[in-house]
């Protein structure tokens, strides 16, 4: 049988994505809290510069996803980066890929959770965050424990309210920037762009130290691409999806945030809440910022469902080759990994506990430590494709017909500026030099977890 053509890890998975649920995950996985939440407080930070730093990072994320998608179409498996990462690097590039992408959602698990809790304190000041974020964490276990039809069929329905809401803001938004409207006693319009200390009010320095938080705003994009083994026709869903992805990249997220600097100047941003939440409240237009604020709640709740449900898939394809403990690979009568889930939800519990005793600096200190793991599987996803087009090359198995654009010089600069954003971060003064210092201490912690399943890595062949 034809390589690529089989679909390993996702044999035993239930097809019970169909092209709905799966362009609507794809969408959804590029619209997140880093955007909804995290944007307001960079915003406020670097000013109209944020605008470079998304389009910049949106580039890396167009190549990434192209990458992905040559990938999926030569072996559409729900283990992902993982399995590719055995084929075209070797069996320790898939154990390292793996647990890197489990330490991404465990922090990003732990950013949302603190998320829910600021949305929510929202209107309930007196409420702890704690049970806030507990509550949510123990509904979207249930769904995810119950089968994935349940899943994407939840998943569908946030990001149809993701969406819908951007969709919104943007017309909204470009209304309001024609129009020169009032925004709480401030004019909207292209001036804010540079009407306070030009378009690099912080520097150009401080601008790029934004990217690291920008690569965060995009993760979840990959995951359409562990949604290949349970879907249905994937070959000719997922290349439309990936499509999908790519253009409203540059719509979404660059789009929102070019309107964000000119509906209002950016001193009046915080991290404090959703910068959509401080644009529709001072409008003045009564219940306009509840009704937002619950958009991005949704949002911050998607995003949660989908760590619970990538993640699960991606510890069960480590279990299968002795590479996690075997509970994780554990399979419900519905086809569901529950065990890989649950090991998750482990991580999500003591998320809630890091919120009662730090809440502020739980959310940036999450993101950064999230965005080494959203690195890595980047660069993993362009270095297997680099080595899929190397194989081609020799003879040793055909590329499908979506590939990755001015390949291989799109692969390597992209891994050039993936490294620029690491080297970065080590000269912060934030969180994110507490991320850079905690590579070393991964680094460590994954050799030696490589080095103590060699003897099950010996008696299992490398997939």
């Amino acid at each position: 049988m034809d390589s690529s053509l089989r679909t390993d890890e996702g044999a035993s998975y239930s097809k019970a994505l169909g092209n709905r649920q799966v362009q609507m995950i794809a969408i959804g996985g590029a619209i997140g809290v880093g955007l909804f939440l995290g944007a307001g407080g960079k915003l406020h930070q670097v000013g109209p510069s944020l605008i470079f730093s998304y389009a910049i990072c949106g580039i890396a994320a167009y190549f990434v996803m192209r990458a992905l998608g040559e990938l999926v179409l030569h072996e559409p498996s729900s283990g992902s980066f993982v399995t590719y990462a055995r084929k075209f690097i070797g069996p320790w590039a898939g154990f390292a890929a793996g647990w890197m992408y489990w330490v991404n959602w465990a922090m990003t698990g732990i950013a949302e959770i603190t998320a829910v809790a600021i949305y929510v304190h929202k209107w309930l000041p007196d409420l702890p965050q704690w049970i806030t974020a507990l509550i949510a964490l123990g509904v979207l276990l249930a769904v995810n424990l119950l089968s994935v039809k349940v899943f994407g069929e939840l998943e569908f329905w946030f990001s149809v309210v993701k969406v819908l809401a951007i969709v919104v803001f943007l017309i909204t938004g470009a209304g309001l920037v024609l129009t020169g409207a009032d925004i709480g006693g401030t004019p909207a319009g292209a001036h804010n762009l540079t009407g306070h200390s030009g378009l690099f009010p912080a520097g150009i320095g401080v601008a790029l130290m934004t990217l690291q938080a920008v690569i965060f705003a995009y993760s979840a994009i990959e995951v359409v691409g562990i949604a290949a083994g349970e879907t249905k026709d994937a070959r000719k869903v997922l290349p439309k999806a990936i499509n999908g992805v790519v253009w409203r990249i540059g719509v979404f997220y660059v789009g929102s945030v070019l309107l964000l600097a000119m509906l209002l100047p950016w001193p009046f941003y915080s991290g404090d809440e959703s910068p959509f939440v401080t644009v529709f409240s001072r409008l003045g237009v009564p219940g306009v910022g509840d009704v937002m604020n619950a958009v991005v709640l949704t949002a911050a709740l998607s995003s949660v469902n989908s760590g619970l449900y990538s993640t699960g898939r991606i510890l069960r394809s480590l279990a299968e080759k002795g590479e996690a403990p075997s509970f994780v690979s554990r399979m419900s009568r519905r086809q569901v990994p529950y065990g890989g889930i649950l090991f998750t939800s482990v991580a999500y519990v003591l998320g809630v506990v890091l919120n009662y005793l730090v809440p502020k600096e739980a959310f940036d200190i999450a993101i950064a430590i999230a965005s080494l793991g959203v690195i890595s599987t980047w660069a993993t996803l362009i270095f297997c494709q680099l080595r899929l087009r190397q194989a081609a090359l020799r003879g040793e198995l055909e590329r499908p017909s979506y590939r990755m654009p001015w390949a291989p010089y799109s692969g390597w600069a992209t891994l050039g500026f993936l490294a620029l954003v690491v080297v970065l971060m080590g000269f912060s003064d934030g969180a994110e030099k507490i991320a850079f210092w905690s590579i070393p201490v991964l680094a460590v912690v994954l050799a030696v977890g490589w080095r103590s399943v060699g003897k099950r890595r010996e008696r299992t062949p490398a997939g």
